[in-house]
C-alpha cells in the first residue's frame, strides 16, 4: 500500500490503494486497516544525542525532556560522577519512535572529537544537545566543530540555571534581578564560545528541574525550525506539556491532521461493505480523541504522574475539565460534538470529497460526512486543549 508523501499529504493514489484494500476485507479487518493508516504517521524516528562533561546534568536532562523525574520508572541513572559508559537510548514513555540518547561524558584528557563521534555512532542522531553546567570549554568546541563538519545540528545548553539563580539570590538579597542575572550568564557563555572559535553562538539556559522556565520555548523553536517537516511533528508531540506555548503548537499540529482523518472517513463511505462507514467513523473519531488526551497529558497515566508532582488528586484535576468526553468516549458522548447530522458543503475545493460521500440520513444510521467528522474533531480538540490549559494553570498555580 502506498503511504503519505512527506507524512503530511494523502494523494489520490494513496486513497485508491486504501479503498481497494478495505473493499475486499471483512468489517473488523477494514477497521483495523484504517487504524493502521492513521498510526503510520507516528512511526517516524527521532534520535536526540545528549552529551557534555561528567556532572553537567546530561542524564537529568534526558529524563526531563521525556517528562520524567530522576527516580521514576525508566529514568536515566543520575549521580555526581559519570554514570554513562556507552551510548544508551531512553525511549519516550508515549512515543517509542522517539529516543533520547544519554552519551558518555566528554572532557577527558586527550579528548578527540572525531574518535568520540565514531564511538557513539554519530550517524544515528538527528541532532545533538551539548550541555555545560558552567562555562563551555575546548572539549565542547572541538565536538561542536566536528559535528558541524559532518553535517549535523547541535545546540548549546547551559544547565542547572536554577542553582545559579538561587546562588545569586543569596549573595545579592537586596539587589537581585533575575533578568539581569540570566542575561549575564548567557552573555558570559556566548562570549566564552566566541573567544574559542564559535561564530555567532546561541546558548539556551535550562533547568531540568524547572524545565518550563527559562529558555525551553526558545530551544524548542530553534529545533523545530531546523528539523525536516515530518520530524518536526514528532518533536512537538513528544515535548512535555509544561508551557502553554508548547500546548498551543501541539494543538496546531493536531488541527493540521484533521483534514487527513476526515478524508479517510469520506473514502470509507464509498466502499460497499454493510456497516463499514459507521463502524470506521466511530473508530477513527474515538482513536483521534484518545490521541488528543494522550498528547495533552490528560489520559489517566499522565494525570497520575502530574498528581504525584503537584500534590493534587486526579479528581481535583478532572473536576476542572469542561469537555463532555472526560467521562469516556462512546456514541452517546460523541453525538453532541456532531451537532446537526446534515451539513451544507459549500466549499468548491471539496468537490472531489463530496463526490465520494453518499447522502446521509443521520449520523448514527448512515455514517458521517467529511465535514461532520471534521466538525466533531475540531470541537473535541478545542475542548480538550482548553482542559489542558486549565490543568496546566492548576498544576503550576500561576497564570499561563
Amino acid at each position: 500500500m502506498a503511504m503519505f508523501d512527506d507524512y503530511d499529504i494523502i494523494t489520490l493514489e494513496d486513497l485508491e490503494d486504501i479503498k481497494e484494500s478495505i473493499s475486499t476485507q471483512d468489517l473488523p479487518t477494514a477497521v483495523n486497516t484504517i487504524k493502521e493508516v492513521l498510526e503510520k504517521q507516528d512511526l517516524v524516528e527521532l534520535n536526540i544525542g545528549v552529551t557534555g562533561e561528567s556532572g553537567s546534568g546530561k542524564s537529568t536532562f534526558v529524563n526531563a525532556f521525556r517528562g520524567l523525574g530522576d527516580e521514576e520508572e525508566d529514568s536515566a541513572i543520575t549521580g555526581p560522577v559519570e554514570t554513562t559508559k556507552e551510548p544508551k537510548a531512553y525511549f519516550h514513555p508515549k512515543y517509542k519512535n522517539v529516543k533520547v540518547w544519554d552519551l558518555p561524558g566528554i572532557g577527558t584528557r586527550n579528548f578527540k572529537a572525531d574518535e568520540y563521534l565514531k564511538l557513539v555512532e554519530f550517524e544515528r542522531y538527528d541532532f545533538f544537545i551539548i550541555i555545560a553546567s558552567d562555562r563551555f570549554r575546548e572539549c565542547h568546541i572541538l565536538l561542536a566543530k566536528e559535528i558541524k563538519r559532518m553535517g549535523k545540528r547541535f545546540y548549546f545548553v547551559r544547565s542547572k540555571i536554577d542553582q545559579s539563580i538561587d546562588a545569586e539570590k543569596k549573595s545579592k538579597k537586596k539587589s537581585f534581578d533575575q533578568k539581569k542575572t540570566l542575561d549575564t550568564i548567557r552573555e558570559d557563555c556566548e562570549t566564552g564560545l566566541k573567544n574559542i572559535g564559535i561564530q555567532d553562538p546561541v546558548v539556551f539556559l535550562i533547568s531540568s528541574f524547572e524545565l518550563g522556565n527559562y529558555d525551553l520555548n526558545l530551544l524548542q523553536e530553534k529545533m523545530e525550525h531546523e528539523l525536516p517537516q515530518h520530524k518536526r511533528r514528532v518533536l512537538l508531540l513528544a515535548l512535555p506539556n509544561i508551557t502553554q506555548e508548547i500546548n498551543d503548537k501541539k494543538k496546531k499540529v493536531l488541527e493540521e491532521n484533521i483534514g487527513k482523518v476526515a478524508l479517510l472517513s469520506a473514502l470509507v463511505a464509498t466502499v460497499p461493505v454493510p456497516g463499514l462507514s459507521v463502524a470506521v467513523d466511530f473508530a477513527i473519531v474515538k482513536k483521534e480523541i484518545e490521541r488528543y488526551h494522550s498528547v495533552f497529558g490528560l489520559d489517566d497515566p499522565s494525570l497520575q504522574m502530574l498528581c504525584e508532582r503537584s500534590g493534587k488528586t486526579t479528581d481535583e484535576f478532572k473536576s476542572l475539565m469542561k469537555s463532555p468526553l472526560i467521562g469516556g468516549i462512546n456514541p452517546a458522548s460523541l453525538l453532541p460534538l456532531a451537532g446537526a447530522a446534515s451539513l451544507v458543503l459549500a466549499e468548491n475545493g471539496l468537490e472531489y470529497v463530496v463526490s465520494l460521500i453518499p447522502l446521509l440520513g443521520s449520523v448514527v444510521a448512515g455514517g458521517m460526512s467529511y465535514m461532520t467528522v471534521s466538525k466533531m474533531l475540531k470541537r473535541a480538540l478545542n475542548d480538550i486543549a482548553e482542559d489542558a490549559r486549565i490543568v496546566l494553570m492548576a498544576s503550576v498555580q500561576t497564570e499561563v
